[in-house]
């Protein structure tokens, strides 16, 4: 994609270059489960000018990359093998960390900061969706997906699956975007009252990562890897 305009999807817009992410992160826009939306849409929803996001998108056309891959770049494969590394290691190693904080702290605050315990409830719901999300598609949807790659005959059967398969998992992914969008509404935008416990500062800190790496992951899947493996078969 050479130039935006205002009827570019969001999506496309970071496909195109990942680094775009942080411009749509400061803005406070979806660009993973609402992705496929026009940036004049978006923009018009969140009362800012498109023409001046374009402006700042267009700033970052001759900065470095990001460390991180290019998920565009990858086959599917690889882009399956990413996911996996990236996002799925990371919510099996942080989600039990979280899991212990929201209870310690709904326990130990809930009385004097009651909407603590609705936090503990959304995210009790948000782990064992994401948790059996996971692990549907490791163990059943990209072996699928890299099959696409290696089996010709097979492709037009793997793709009959896949549709209804991938359309499953982006309802899936809209779920756990609005819990995210709570978890921003019930933590005051992840800022911590004045009298906050370590430990409370620590899980409104867990939070705020939680969503930046929820909204790559699903970045990489709804608006990347879904498209390439159905245009693949």
């Amino acid at each position: 994609m050479k130039t935006i305009t205002p009827e570019t999807t969001v999506g496309e817009i970071v496909r195109a270059m990942p680094i775009r992410s942080r411009i749509f992160e400061k803005l406070g826009i979806d660009y993973c489960c609402g992705g496929k939306k026009p940036l004049d849409e978006v923009c018009r929803g969140k009362g800012l000018d498109p023409a001046t996001v374009i402006a700042m998108l267009a700033a970052l056309d001759g900065a470095p990359e990001s460390a991180s891959a290019n998920p565009d770049t990858m086959s599917l494969s690889e882009l399956c093998d990413h996911i996996e590394r990236a996002h799925h290691d990371y919510l099996r190693e942080e989600l039990p960390r979280l899991d212990f904080m929201t209870r310690k702290v709904a326990a130990v605050h809930g009385d004097h900061e009651i909407r603590l315990r609705e936090v503990r409830a959304i995210f009790e719901s948000f782990s064992e969706k994401m948790t059996s999300h996971t692990k549907e598609e490791e163990e059943i949807v990209f072996p699928k997906i890299r099959q696409l790659e290696k089996d010709r005959q097979d492709k037009p059967i793997l793709a009959a699956d896949l549709k209804d398969i991938l359309a499953k998992l982006e309802s899936e992914h809209d779920g756990a975007g609005a819990a995210l969008v709570r978890f921003r509404e019930l933590t005051d935008n992840y800022t911590p009252p004045e009298w906050a416990c370590n430990t409370f500062r620590a899980l409104y800190d867990g939070l705020e990562r939680l969503e930046k790496e929820t909204h790559q992951h699903v970045h990489k899947e709804n608006n990347v890897l879904f498209p390439k493996a159905l245009a693949a078969a």
